[in-house]
């Protein structure tokens, strides 16, 4: 539970039906084994001490009273366990049958939440035994106990607010207005649905759908435990189909026709910080229904995290990933050309990963504008650090893509002005590499203003965060289409383009920038190679994205982005070495606000965005003295 890391489980029983005895004790030996892997909330299926498909043996009252029984037997499995199970069970209140979800803890019943939505088409005819939830709350008294009765209800850890449980049945997910929306607005962050939902052909994919998209509505955890071995076949046929899905996102499922447990953690405080700025849930939250204890303690996190996380890790969904964002960028590149009435577009090109991907969004643009590619204006200007390499590669792929390319030596400029102030060409400071950095970008700026151009900027979303930029230098641009592509996403749009274009010399170029080493060179290269690389100035781009992802997007503390980095990064980086540059990262990104306070203007292209008119406003002059004390106590 630390951190927010709610260890859940979704549980499928072999069961008999009508056999409450045999189903109890298969259910006790699932909870049994939750408890082994430290569980603490586990939902089984609906009507699972019965079995669902009892048909008119619901009104024998042998049957329910065989129920109330086993769920006595339960209560007794769980009188030493602080673990949350919701266990599916028929019972019979106001002189009416209901499909109930039975929430347990400690030996005792928290709650009855009935179903609400009693499918009665088709292949269910449930209104035949059972009665709708009543349309308000109210108390019941079951196995000597005064408990709340409802839909909707919600419980909530006294310990850790953030984590509030709540639970519909089956249909109630199917239905316009689903009782767990209620919940949601109430405080509820994880949400589980006891179901019995039967197989049919591509009804998988569908309740696949709903239940993700129900958990990215609501922005919760919910989990979905369905019956399976040992339901009737009489007529219909069951998968036990388990689903735990977090935000939009499955963290586990299970195959169809299975048994057993399936597990992984929710992450209730990510959800609650999701919440916190999403207006939707702005003053609904209401008291919990029920408050109860639970110990927190450390969780063991088996749920992927995966340490790419901007990047897609299915190869078709990753170039499904890079084709829209070339799309988006392209088209907010070329709305803006247009709106300006811009004859061209002026881009420097350095052979480097960024001014290529800003390139190649200059081309699209243009073919979205039908304007030829040569009203694209690429720059080239060499310096003490160009490497004939990267040189070598800016000047290919201009010649190659046919747009105009112009190379401007402005080594004798930089010199003259480097006297100007006075300043000795032999110390190599920030003086030295920012006038390099600040004369290209005022070659730039003059060539759009003779050209009637825009100046494209190249810089991106991990640069911002980082400050890797220099101010007033390649900082600043008429259009940033770069500006919310993080480094490790860059790399994989280039190397998409290169992998689907036609053109096998265009390929090849694209390859070979792909391949070359991230370097600003502003620092004069030794025996011709790159002497400057970035990686090892500020540190690995996919550990900062990563860092960047989990900070910003989702707002972890310094120490749970630790946390999270040491399973995503495990045999790559050590603990020391992941340490050291997460200091790095809040460091550099509380100091150099300053320049993401004044950034162009630029499309947003995913969930991490750092425009000051967007995303993120933040004073320039906030201190980091908090975040850096945890990172010094880890």
């Amino acid at each position: 539970m630390i951190d927010g890391f709610i260890k859940c489980a979704a549980a499928t029983p072999e069961i008999h039906v009508a056999d409450c005895d045999f189903n109890t004790k298969n259910i006790i030996e699932l909870i049994d084994k939750a408890r082994a892997y430290s569980v603490k909330i586990l939902a089984f299926p609906e009507l699972c001490i019965t079995g669902y498909t009892c048909g008119d043996l619901f009104f024998q009252s042998t049957l329910i009273s065989a129920a109330k029984s086993a769920l006595a037997d339960i209560l007794a499995a769980l009188e030493a366990s602080d673990m949350i199970v919701a266990v599916g069970c028929p019972r019979d209140f106001f002189g009416k049958l209901y499909n109930c979800a039975v929430v347990i803890q400690m030996g005792k019943i928290l709650g009855v939440i009935p179903k609400k939505f009693l499918p009665n088409y088709n292949e269910f005819y449930e209104k035949r035994w059972f009665s709708c939830a009543p349309e308000r709350k109210t108390s019941v008294t079951l196995l000597g106990q005064e408990i709340p009765f409802g839909a909707g209800l919600t419980f909530q850890c006294e310990e850790m607010p953030e984590l509030c449980f709540s639970a519909e049945v089956c249909e109630d997910l199917w239905s316009p207005n689903p009782p767990s929306t209620e919940a949601a607005l109430s405080g509820a962050t994880i949400i589980a649905n006891l179901s019995a939902s039967n197989e049919q052909v591509g009804k998988d994919e569908y309740r696949m759908s709903l239940v993700t998209g129900q958990s990215a509505r609501l922005i919760c955890g919910y989990i979905f435990s369905s019956a399976g071995e040992g339901e009737s076949t009489t007529d219909l046929v069951f998968g036990g189909h388990r689903i735990i899905a977090e935000n939009g996102k499955v963290q586990a499922e299970s195959g169809l026709y299975t048994t057993g447990l399936t597990i992984t953690e929710i992450d209730v405080k990510a959800m609650h910080g999701e919440r916190l700025h999403n207006t939707t849930f702005c003053n609904r939250q209401t008291a919990a229904d029920v408050v109860f204890q639970m110990k927190i303690e450390e969780t063991s996190l088996t749920r992927k995290i995966e340490a790419a996380p901007f990047v897609p890790q299915a190869e078709t969904e990753k170039n499904s990933r890079c084709r829209k964002i070339l799309a988006m960028q392209a088209h907010g590149l070329a709305k803006r050309v247009k709106h300006t009435n811009s004859r061209t577009m002026v881009v420097g090109i350095s052979g480097g990963l960024d001014s290529c991907l800003a390139l190649l969004v200059c081309v699209e643009a243009a073919q979205i504008l039908s304007r030829p590619l040569t009203d694209i204006i690429a720059v080239t200007m060499p310096c003490f650090g160009t490497t004939k390499r990267t040189k070598s590669n800016a000047e290919t792929l201009c010649n190659i893509l046919g747009v105009t390319l112009r190379t401007i030596d402005i080594t004798d400029t930089v010199r003259s002005h480097l006297k100007d102030i006075s300043h000795d060409e032999n110390v190599m400071n920030a003086a030295y590499e920012n006038a390099q950095a600040r004369e290209r970008t005022q070659v730039l700026m003059d060539i759009a203003n003779d050209e009637n151009g825009l100046v494209i900027g190249t810089g991106d979303l991990s640069e911002l965060a980082l400050g890797w930029a220099t101010y007033n230098g390649d900082h600043m641009s008429m259009y940033g289409v770069n500006g919310s592509v993080p480094k490790t996403l860059v790399r994989h749009i280039v190397k998409y383009y290169a992998e689907t274009t036609d053109n096998s010399a265009l390929s090849e170029v694209l390859l070979a920038i792909f391949n070359t080493p991230v370097s600003p060179e502003l620092l004069p290269a030794k025996d011709g190679e790159i002497s400057q690389i970035t990686e090892d100035l500020v540190g690995p781009y996919e550990l900062h994205d990563f860092f960047l992802y989990y900070a910003i997007r989702w707002g972890y503390s310094p120490k749970k982005v630790y946390r999270a980095a040491k399973v995503a990064f495990c045999g790559s980086y050590s603990d020391e070495v992941i340490l050291k540059w997460l200091k790095t990262f809040y460091r550099r990104f509380f100091s150099q606000q300053f320049k993401r306070s004044c950034l162009p203007d630029g499309v947003k292209i995913g969930s991490v965005s750092l425009s000051p008119r967007g995303d993120w406003r933040m004073p320039s002059d906030a201190v980091n003295t908090a975040w850096a004390k945890e990172l010094e106590n880890l």
